[in-house]
Order: structure tokens, then C-alpha cells, then sequence
């Protein structure tokens, strides 16, 4: 039993370095200003026009999905996902935590603006393998995606990019019309909607290893 327990807090402590470092990701991708990841690109616009930061714009989309998913899946919605919430409260919380510790850094040119974004896109791409060798939670955006696979049948890699699409196209519909300008969605937004999930890929080749070895009771 204790062994159980051991290896269930590995999870979790391995799930927090996870989003300890996809929060740095964000904020990288932000300092970049090439456009942030799809799934930070509506919170980033939303702190651009309202009091709330990208943090907090962050959470709140989170319990907003997390809401959706229990609207779609009704009676078949797992009590054991609402720990969705608290994981949105951290990883949001870390966001801004993560966007005030590298606000010093200068970004100067087009080519040192790439260099951040990669930056970003390598770090997200960490992050997201981190957290899924955890396994313990998925974040509640990805969680969304799995709520409507499960309730319409649709496949996981179209839903996940359908899901991505429709939070970018917000993001660019509310950023026309409350700043009149495009922000937060430009071409590195598409480079870490192609690259993120490679990166992770890879990532996982030696993360498996690990987990069979430090994670598996």
C-alpha cells in the first residue's frame, strides 16, 4: 500500500514540474509576440482587453471548459475529473507567475523573437509529455477534447484540432473587435499548433523509460 502511495506521489509531483514548466512555455511564446499556442491564445487576448491577466483569463476558461464537459457528458461525467479545477487554479496561477519572472528579458528583432518562441514551443512540448506520463489528470482543455470524442463518436487527433481551431478563431474574433487589431494568433501560433505534439512525442521515448522505472507500483 505504501508502495501504491509512493508512486501515486511521484505522479503528482511530476505532474506539477510538468505545468511549472508548460507555464514558462506560455510565457516565453507571450515574450516572443509571434503568437502564443492555440490553447493560451484566447486567455492572452482576453487579458489584452479586460482586468484579468493571462493567468486568471487562464482559470477561467479552464472552469469554463470543465463546465462544458459536464453539460456533454451529463450522468457519464467522471467525479474524479473535477480535479480539473484544481489544476486550473495552479497552472494558471503559475502562468503569471511564470510571465512576471521573465518580464526583464528584451526581445529585439525578428530573428530573437523565433529564438523565444521556440523557446516557448519546446517547453510547452515538455510540459505536455510531463504531464502525460503523469497520468494521473489531463488538463481541462484536453480534457474537453476527450468529453467530445466520448458523447459524438468523433476521432481524438480531428476533435483535438477542431478544438483548436475554434479557440483560435475566438481568440481572433474578440481581438478585431475589442483592439482592432490581430494579437496573440500570428505564424507561431500555427508553428506550435504543428510542432508542440512533436516535441512531446519525442519526449516521451525516454519519459516511458522513466516511468516504467520510477512510476509503476
Amino acid at each position: 500500500m505504501k508502495t501504491v502511495q509512493k508512486h501515486l506521489l511521484r505522479r503528482y509531483l511530476l505532474l506539477c514540474i510538468g505545468l511549472v514548466i508548460m507555464a514558462f512555455g506560455v510565457a516565453f511564446s507571450i515574450k516572443g509576440g509571434l503568437g502564443t499556442s492555440p490553447i493560451s491564445s484566447l486567455p492572452y487576448v482576453l487579458s489584452l482587453f479586460t482586468p484579468l491577466t493571462v493567468g486568471t483569463a487562464t482559470i477561467a476558461m479552464h472552469i469554463t471548459l470543465i463546465l462544458l464537459q459536464i453539460l456533454l457528458l451529463r450522468r457519464n461525467y467522471e467525479l474524479i475529473q473535477l480535479i480539473q479545477l484544481p489544476v486550473a487554479l495552479v497552472f494558471g496561477t503559475l502562468t503569471d507567475g511564470a510571465v512576471w519572472a521573465i518580464q526583464g528579458i528584451a526581445v529585439q528583432g525578428y530573428a530573437a523573437r523565433w529564438l523565444v518562441c521556440a523557446v516557448g514551443i519546446l517547453l510547452v512540448g515538455v510540459g505536455v509529455s510531463f504531464e502525460v506520463t503523469a497520468g494521473v489528470v489531463t488538463l481541462a482543455g484536453e480534457g474537453m477534447v476527450l468529453a467530445v470524442c466520448r458523447a459524438f463518436g468523433t476521432p481524438f487527433p480531428k476533435t483535438k484540432v477542431g478544438f483548436d481551431v475554434t479557440l483560435v478563431a475566438i481568440a481572433s474574433v474578440l481581438s478585431l473587435l475589442f483592439l482592432h487589431r490581430l494579437e496573440g494568433v500570428r505564424e507561431g501560433t500555427v508553428a506550435a499548433a504543428i510542432l508542440v505534439g512533436m516535441v512531446a512525442k519525442q519526449v516521451n521515448r525516454p519519459m516511458q523509460r522513466f516511468s516504467r522505472r520510477f512510476l509503476e507500483a
